[in-house]
């Protein structure tokens, strides 16, 4: 803990300098020394990473092992013998894990962060032991409950993230068993669709411009790599065909809509305080945009999109956040290209299109790229 919050310090030390020089609490010379010695700390910092790459991929390798391993071997072992080993195998990890925990403390959430992705397998492993197959969600649940458990013992990103992941994961895999072949019309996807992107955001924005903890960090990286991915599900689940499907039941109903609204929004409050009206008014972007899918109309979702793309830069620059600058440009793009591959290509000539989406890219993308370098210095310069 005590490693990442000093490398997340140093990693936005510049940022703190200009802070200090602005509010006269150092003078010029001062902050110089300062920058001096950052950067010559820069190259040691710096050669962390291959012992951060050589990690990852040491524990992904570890991991695939154990699993190769079991599985050659599962239908050799008795039951009593397959329980032990997976004992052995999760229990030993964090072992492992509080071992290196003073001596090479990298190594230490490494491990942990196995160990943890371990018991999941393990869990399942013992349903399978003692054939227990009768709520599959149950699995999932007890899986996030063992990450939390060492989320709030360890305090490690990897936890952080695996809470952030398991929990959705779980709620999710509830609603899907409690609507059972209706999970998958129009109302029950467009629920996980929209409750999940709300989630989303809700990681991506939990670091505000005076809580910056490694465990935010965290919710940031876990939001920013599962947005992409659900915004285009999102996407699905709004479009024009998803308009047939009954309604569950008015309890499940009830529970259903109160979950994909509620969690996001209340973790927001809990993350940014006065600042999640913002969040809310993300969570109402994401129901109108469900409404417009009732109207005969082809064009206006994409404005939607484009308006929501807007509005994240504009979050974006108010709190001074790159990362969400960067995102709606991203999100911007892929609606306007969207828009020319289903409104405007077929409606073209096979050499016209192929032209006219070549411009796209190149004066679309030039301008974009521009104004987005514009924003993200202006945004710096804020913080």
């Amino acid at each position: 803990m005590q490693l990442e919050s000093a490398v997340l310090m140093h990693s936005e030390w510049a940022t703190w300098v200009a802070r200090w020089r602005s509010a006269g609490l150092i003078d010029a010379d001062t902050a110089e020394r300062i920058r001096a010695f950052e950067q010559a700390q820069g190259t040691q910092q710096r050669m962390r990473w291959p012992i951060v790459i050589a990690l990852a991929f040491g524990g992904l390798m570890v991991g695939g092992g154990i699993v190769l391993f079991v599985a050659a071997n599962w239908d050799a072992l008795a039951p009593a013998t397959r329980f032990a080993l997976v004992l052995v195998m999760v229990g030993g990890l964090h072992a492992g894990g509080a071992f290196a925990a003073e001596r090479f403390p990298a190594m230490s959430v490494t491990l942990h962060a196995i160990g943890t992705l371990a018991l999941g397998a393990g869990i399942a492993l013992s349903g399978q032991i003692f054939n227990l197959d009768e709520h599959w969600p149950g699995g999932i649940m007890m899986w996030a409950l063992g990450a939390g458990l060492a989320a709030w013992l360890l305090r490690d990103q990897p936890q952080v993230a695996l809470v952030a992941i398991l929990v959705p994961a779980w709620l999710v895999g509830e609603w899907t068993v409690a609507l059972g072949h209706r999970s998958f019309n129009d109302f029950g996807f467009r629920v996980v669709a929209g409750g999940c992107v709300a989630l989303a955001l809700t990681y991506f924005t939990a670091i505000t411009h005076d809580r910056r903890t490694p465990a935010r960090k965290a919710l940031l990286w876990t939001g920013g790599l599962t947005f992409p991915p659900l915004a285009i599900a999102l996407a699905f689940a709004a479009a024009d065909r998803w308009r047939t499907g009954e309604l569950p039941p008015p309890l499940t109903l009830t529970l259903g809509l109160t979950a994909a609204v509620g969690i996001p929004l209340g973790l927001a409050i809990a993350l940014r305080g006065k600042d999640a009206s913002k969040n809310g008014a993300a969570i109402a972007w994401i129901l109108v945009l469900f409404a417009l899918a009732g109207y005969d109309t082809d064009v206006l979702p994409y404005v939607w999109w484009a308006t929501g793309a807007v509005g994240l830069v504009a979050w974006g620059i108010s709190e001074a956040r790159t990362e969400r600058i960067n995102m709606g440009a991203a999100v911007f793009a892929a609606t306007v290209l969207a828009f020319y591959f289903s409104q405007v290509m077929d409606k073209l000539g096979r050499s016209a299109s192929l032209v006219g989406l070549g411009l796209l890219f190149l004066g679309g993308g030039w301008a974009l790229e521009r104004l987005r370098r514009r924003l993200v210095v202006e945004a710096r310069g804020d913080q």
